[in-house]
């Protein structure tokens, strides 16, 4: 069996994942799976569950290459750049490529979580909450992150954390702010030429326009570098494999919420 990435709609994870691969300009099979469904607890192929739950970042795209399961969205961008002999999203100057892995980590270590938990609020947990006991047991029963699956417990539930919920509107007010304040000295992308920051930035940023939209407020440098990204031929093509009329409205259970702030 050939490689084969599994991907949820153009957002978030998938969305970092599948406009990679754009980039990249390799040939592999992309095959939409429902996310919402459980759908990535069960993939073909894959001997091993656990290699889907090693990483962080919850309901994530999953690259299969000889049966291994890979994952975590800033390493498939990774591994995709590399396989491609470098198709130009990862600086080649050691600093910047280090300040381009520092700038991702925060990210994906503050963002994600963050919009993961508004974007599943207001989109995706009545569709969670409606699916039967039984079935839902089911689903979580394939789940082997005891992190993750509290989290699609929590959605099912209807629990909600105020608290968390107030932490997580500063968290992406914190990021547009910091994606304005590196675009002040007139950069066109966050790491002066467009990579992976970019990529994994919009990927968890654009859909927070439509649910927390007083972020962007007196942010111009921030929305208008989020009209280049959607431009980009490889966000175009990423997006266009949606299977839904809104694919940022789309939303997954995401990484764990950060406990250290």
């Amino acid at each position: 069996m050939g490689p084969i990435l599994y991907h949820g709609e153009p957002n978030g994870a998938s969305l970092t994942v599948l406009a990679a691969l754009a980039e990249s300009g390799l040939d592999i099979p992309c095959q939409p799976i429902d996310m919402l469904r459980g759908a990535r607890h069960r993939l073909p192929g894959v001997a091993e569950p656990l290699a889907l739950d090693l990483g962080i970042e919850g309901e994530g795209p999953v690259l299969v290459i000889a049966g291994e399961a890979m994952s975590e969205s800033v390493f498939l961008a990774q591994y995709l750049d590399e396989l491609a002999g470098g198709c130009g999203l990862q600086p080649d100057d050691p600093y910047a490529h280090w300040e381009m892995l520092m700038w991702c980590r925060q990210i994906t270590e503050r963002l994600s979580p963050a919009a993961a938990l508004l974007g599943n609020l207001v989109h995706s947990q009545a569709a969670i909450a409606a699916i039967p006991a039984d079935d839902f047991s089911a689903l979580t029963d394939l789940i082997v992150s005891d992190d993750l699956r509290a989290r699609w417990q929590a959605l099912h539930q209807g629990a909600v954390d105020p608290a968390q919920v107030a932490d997580s509107e500063a968290k992406v007010d914190q990021a547009a702010q910091r994606c304005e304040d590196k675009l002040a000295d007139g950069r066109e992308f966050l790491m002066g030429a467009f990579s992976i920051a970019d990529l994994v930035t919009y990927s968890w940023l654009a859909g927070m326009e439509l649910i927390r939209p007083e972020a962007f407020a007196g942010r111009p440098l921030t929305r208008a570098w989020l009209a280049r990204v959607a431009a980009r031929p490889c966000v175009v093509s990423a997006s266009a494999l949606a299977n839904c009329a809104e694919p940022l409205r789309s939303w997954a259970p995401g990484p764990e919420i950060n406990r250290w702030g």
